[in-house]
Formats: structure tokens, C-alpha cells, sequence
């Protein structure tokens, strides 16, 4: 989708989301809550989920003039449960919420979908991630993040020294880290180290560091998210090592994107994991209420490798990320 995630095709929602029993057949005269809960912006991608987010509430509501869409973001798992608990008793019809992390809220959100609300699960899964705690769950292809990096690695440089900068020791973290395992096995890729970034551009930066003071050869450097990417190049640029071939991170922000749009050698591509998939659960949430499409299941995005050729469709200008 070319600078565009808002209006699903009902054809492609039937193909790729499981169908389950309907939220409803709602009229558009109908009012209707939903409330949306999202991490603050602290960091690249969930500034870019929380602009996906007001994005798309603002786009619902013109759509449907009895919709109210509830944005609420917090900095961290206690303050989400509260605000989950907040958007409760105002009485929504639908959650639709991305966790700062999730088990810690699984108590916020169970007792949400007990109550007989529809609950859309966005990207960060608790460790039982089924339908007792949610009806619907949408989010980037974490194993796929990490095996196509990995394979693209193995690829282009089969006998690589490779540093990596993994997220946050969460689910899906392990999950980009099994699938790159994937991805390279069978190369000649040697891992040299690996070391939590936490997806944060200063710590990322203060690990490579680590990793230039203690490898004089390194050949490739895989982060798992594009933030990150940030402090490694710094890094590199700081040390003045020209032995670093290329670095591949994850995300599709603008920037990594423009840099594939623009040839530069050290980030020759990207993974896309899209932060704009907050708006695909809000708009298909809206489906279900409006539009009578019966949602549940899980919808899972690509993880396609951005590349000079493809890029300038995943580039989205007025995006914070």
C-alpha cells in the first residue's frame, strides 16, 4: 500500500483474517466508543504508532459520525493498566491497545474482554496469546523480521563477522532472534556477540561502541530495530571504522527507508515492520462494528525486505518514524 494504510479492501480482510462471530450489525447512526491504548512516544517507532493512531481515530470519526475514538498513551505498564481500566469505565465498545509490555497487563486486559467488550491485540503478545484474552490480534511478522535479515545477510556476505543488537528481553525479541538464527543457518556467518539495545538509538550507540573496542574486524551488524540503527552508525562514523560493510535494522522508518531509496552502502535495505499497524487493528475493529464484517483470528503483516527498488512505496514524508 503506496503511502496508505486507512480503507481496507473487504476482500483482502476476508482473505487474510479469520472469520469469527460478529461484533454486531451496527448502524451508522449508531454511537460507538472505541478506545485506544498505545505506549507514549518514546522512541521512533511508537512516535510513529501514536501518529498512526491519532491519524486513523481522526479519519474513523469522519467516516462514521457516531464513532468516538479514545487515545490514551502511557510510558509503562502500570500507567497503561490504569488508563485500560480508565477507557472502562467510560464505557467503550471496543480495546483496541498495543502493551508497553504485556504480561503485566493481562489482568488489565482480561477483565476488559470478560466484560463482553471486543479486544484487538496489537503487536506485543503475552506469553498465552489466544482467544481467551483477545478476538482479535494483528502485528508484524516477528520470526520473519529476523530470518529475512538474516538471509539477506547470508546471501550477501556468507562469511560475515556479524554483531548483534538484539530489543528488549520480551517474546517477540526472542522470536526476531530465532528467526535470524534461521535465517543464517547454514552460512558461514559468524555471530561475534550479542547485546541488548533496548530499541533506543543511546543505548544501541553505547553498545557498538563496546563491540569497536573489542572486534578490529566486523563485517555486518544486524539491530533489530531502525532506532537503533541510529546509534550504530554514530558509532561507526565516531571510531572512523571503515571495516563495516553494512548495517541492516528493521522497522521501515523514513529515515532507513530514504537512506534504500538514496543508494547509501551501509544501509543497502530494511525489514518493514510497520508502525502503522496500530491503524490496520483500529480500522478493522471499525469494520466489525460498521461495515458488518465478522472479525476475529489474526492478521499478520509482512515483513518485506525494503530494497532500492521497492522503497519509495513504504515512505511516509509527514511520519515522526
Amino acid at each position: 500500500m503506496r503511502r496508505r494504510t486507512f480503507g481496507l479492501a473487504v476482500a483482502a480482510l476476508a482473505a487474510s483474517v479469520a472469520m469469527g462471530p460478529s461484533l454486531g450489525w451496527a448502524q451508522e447512526e449508531k454511537k460507538v466508543t472505541i478506545g485506544v491504548s498505545i505506549p507514549a512516544a518514546d522512541h521512533g517507532w511508537t512516535a510513529g504508532v501514536v501518529y498512526h493512531a491519532e491519524r486513523v481515530a481522526n479519519l474513523l470519526m469522519e467516516e462514521h459520525p457516531g464513532l468516538n475514538v479514545i487515545v490514551k498513551t502511557s510510558p509503562d505498564p502500570a500507567t497503561q493498566a490504569n488508563a485500560v481500566q480508565d477507557l472502562a469505565v467510560q464505557g467503550i465498545d471496543a480495546l483496541v491497545i498495543l502493551p508497553t509490555d504485556p504480561d503485566p497487563l493481562v489482568n488489565a486486559i482480561q477483565q476488559v474482554k470478560d466484560a463482553g467488550t471486543f479486544v484487538a491485540l496489537v503487536d506485543r503478545a503475552p506469553s498465552n496469546n489466544d482467544n481467551t484474552i483477545r478476538d482479535l490480534y494483528v502485528a508484524g511478522n516477528n520470526p520473519a523480521l529476523g530470518r529475512v535479515a538474516g538471509e539477506y545477510i547470508a546471501e550477501t556476505t556468507p562469511d560475515a563477522k556479524v554483531v548483534v543488537i538484539r530489543g528488549l528481553p520480551i517474546p517477540i525479541d526472542q522470536q526476531r532472534q530465532d528467526g535470524f538464527d534461521q535465517g543464517i543457518e547454514g552460512s558461514n556467518v559468524e555471530v561475534l556477540e550479542r547485546q541488548y539495545g533496548n530499541w533506543n538509538r543511546d543505548d544501541a550507540f553505547r553498545v557498538m561502541q563496546d563491540y569497536l573496542t573489542k572486534y578490529p574486524e566486523i563485517d555486518v551488524v544486524w539491530a533489530q530495530d531502525d532506532d537503533m540503527v541510529v546509534g550504530v552508525l554514530e558509532a561507526i562514523e565516531q571510531a572512523n571504522r571503515d571495516d563495516i560493510q553494512y548495517v541492516v535494522g528493521g522497522a521501515g522508518s523514513k529515515d532507513m527507508v530514504k537512506r534504500v531509496m538514496d543508494g547509501d552502502k551501509m544501509v543497502p535495505v530494511d525489514v518493514l515492520y510497520p508502525p502503522a499497524m496500530i491503524a490496520t487493528a483500529m480500522q478493522l475493529t471499525a469494520d466489525g462494528l460498521y461495515d458488518q464484517v465478522p472479525v476475529s483470528g489474526e492478521y499478520i503483516l509482512d515483513a518485506t525486505l525494503v530494497t532500492k527498488e521497492n522503497a519509495e512505496q513504504f515512505y511516509f514524508p509527514d511520519s515522526p518514524f
